[in-house]
């Protein structure tokens, strides 16, 4: 059999060189890939970390109920709504301090620095606050009813709307003197003091 294309033969082999310019063609895509997927993943793990920093509650509560604390610093700490029912917290250290709806129910905190400390909305029921330094504290709306404030060092101190017997509210008027500089508010007018 005689085939009339069987005289043509032809090579299709392809040059060496366009061989190797697709095999580099190949692997830049590749290596494109590769960085375009690592590159995705770093950003995905950059986004999850500032979503789950950004959530993250500004203040924990805590729980420091019948603990012995004496002479713990705790000055400058946010401990929005912690707990310290009970506690002994003699000569600690609480200047500076956010204690905003804290309770200090029961606590002994003689001789305590409160210095310049964030108090609204505290709790300090039953609280011996016996040679506690108050200066410049803002108490405002705390609950301090049989609270002992006895020698307290209340200077510039803010009791706007604190619930207080009325001996421990003549006691305090002994001795109130001074302006809060966060609120500015005399401290004898926040006592109602004659």
């Amino acid at each position: 059999m005689n085939n009339k294309f069987s005289d043509r033969t032809t090579d299709f082999t392809p040059n060496s060189s366009s061989r190797d310019e697709s095999t580099q063609s190949q692997t830049l895509a590749s290596n494109w890939r590769l960085g375009a997927s690592i590159l995705s993943l770093l950003l995905w793990g950059i986004i999850c970390t500032t979503a789950f920093i950004g959530f993250a509650p500004p203040a924990l509560a805590l729980e420091y109920n019948k603990e012995i604390l004496i002479e713990a610093d705790f000055s400058g700490r946010d401990l929005t709504d912690s707990s310290f029912t009970k506690a002994n917290l003699r000569y600690s250290n609480f200047s500076n301090a956010n204690l905003s709806g804290v309770s200090f129910f029961a606590a002994n905190l003689e001789s305590a620095n409160l210095q310049n400390a964030n108090l609204t909305n505290a709790t300090l029921d039953s609280a011996r606050l016996i040679k506690a330094d108050l200066t410049n504290a803002v108490l405002e709306g705390a609950f301090a009813a049989s609270a002992k404030f006895d020698g307290a060092i209340i200077d510039g101190a803010d009791f706007t709307d604190v619930l207080l017997r009325r001996d421990e509210q003549n006691k305090l008027c002994k001795l109130a003197k001074g302006t809060n500089p966060v609120t500015g508010r005399d401290t004898r007018d926040t006592l109602f003091c004659p």
